[in-house]
């Protein structure tokens, strides 16, 4: 062994590698919210809603038109996933909650994301630990992007 270090990573192979995982987990998802009867957007807005949020908002969050989101939100509450519910401080604006059941189908979609989770179970604690760390500190810069 020489005693080398391997060279630095420069920002392009870090993109690429931080896009393949996105992907793959994008993937995983959206298996895992098929198993549920749900489609990838579907869940991707179920998971959005840990509190109540504006139809607007959610169409932000989506990267869609704000039309788009009455249709899927129009699925999920038939299936008894979401509800709308008026705005208390503008009646005119109709926020989307999860109901429980809502809540209960996506988090058993994100557990079960086989592929995510095995991938993370090649890491052990620290590692998850320190990994954990880093995209933390990467996640303000990329959500508050204009």
């Amino acid at each position: 062994m020489t005693g080398t270090t391997p060279p630095t990573p420069g920002k392009a192979e870090l993109l690429e590698l931080v896009a393949a995982l996105g992907t793959a987990q994008w993937q995983d998802f959206a298996a895992a919210a098929a198993r549920h009867g749900l489609t990838s957007v579907q869940a991707k807005l179920l998971a959005q809603l840990k509190g109540p949020v504006p139809m607007r908002g959610l169409a932000a969050l989506l990267l869609c038109d704000a039309s788009n989101v009455t249709g899927i939100v129009d699925r999920l509450e038939a299936r008894g996933l979401v509800r709308r519910e008026p705005d208390p401080a503008d009646r005119r604006v109709k926020n989307v909650v999860a109901t429980d059941e809502g809540r209960e189908t996506i988090r058993r979609v994100r557990a079960e994301m086989q592929a995510t989770h095995s991938a993370l179970d090649a890491l052990d604690e620290a590692e998850r630990a320190t990994l954990y760390g880093l995209l933390a500190r990467l996640r303000p810069g990329l959500e508050h992007r204009a």
